[in-house]
């Protein structure tokens, strides 16, 4: 049987596609990318990596189980200690820092997925927020080794290649394969047939979104 994550894809194949294969993505590949879009991208990501530490933080809140508590926690000190260091630094290679990055108003995208994400926890349990999560956390290890492994991407002179390297790595990939077995142990515990449908549609949501913050960087360059 598929796992979780997969069967969730396979529910809104479409839309995944969209999401995995949009504009923004084949233009990272290629190195075409505007580079106004892509630092306003990096900028957005950065307000983004907040939320996504508020939202672990409820994932931690939303669970009595003290392994799933420790996680969540990890998780949380992570993305404050480590992946916003490192996101930082990447940056700052693209001339922004950290004072301007904080002081960036929200785009509309960034508002929109990481409060969908955030209400999909609070009206849910942790499944419902980690189903949330997956498109962001599973699907850009999908991006980076699906770009990675395509003859066609530009990486010798590709100001993006970086980016693409750092989404397809092992250690990224080892995320990925967490993620989605975070999502198998709580599916053991908690999803039902009747609850499949209403996962599968926060799912779809969270995809549409994350393929809207795409779109927010292209529009920025236009």
């Amino acid at each position: 049987m598929d796992n979780l994550f997969q069967r969730l894809k396979t529910s809104c194949a479409d839309d995944w596609q969209a999401y995995t294969g949009h504009d923004f993505v084949r233009q990272l590949a290629s190195g075409t990318l505007p580079e106004a879009a892509f630092r306003h991208y990096l900028g957005q990501d950065y307000l983004f990596l907040i939320h996504f530490a508020r939202a672990y933080a409820l994932a931690a809140y939303k669970t009595a189980d003290l392994d799933e508590m420790r996680e969540a926690i990890a998780a949380v000190d992570n993305i404050l200690n480590t992946e916003m260091a490192l996101h930082i630094e990447y940056c700052q290679g693209w001339g922004l820092d950290e004072a301007a990055m904080a002081a960036l108003p929200e785009a509309k995208a960034t508002m929109a997925y990481t409060r969908y994400v955030l209400e999909a926890g609070m009206a849910g349990d942790s499944l419902d927020l980690y189903v949330a999560l997956s498109p962001c956390v599973i699907g850009y290890g999908e991006i980076g080794a699906a770009l990675a492994a395509d003859p066609n991407t530009k990486m010798s002179g590709n100001p993006y290649a970086t980016w693409i390297e750092m989404y397809a790595s092992a250690d990224y990939l080892d995320v990925v394969a967490g993620a989605k077995a975070k999502l198998d142990r709580l599916a053991a515990q908690r999803l039902t047939p009747a609850r499949f449908d209403a996962l599968a549609r926060t799912f779809r949501q969270a995809t549409l979104l994350e393929a809207d913050f795409w779109q927010m960087g292209l529009s920025q360059a236009s």
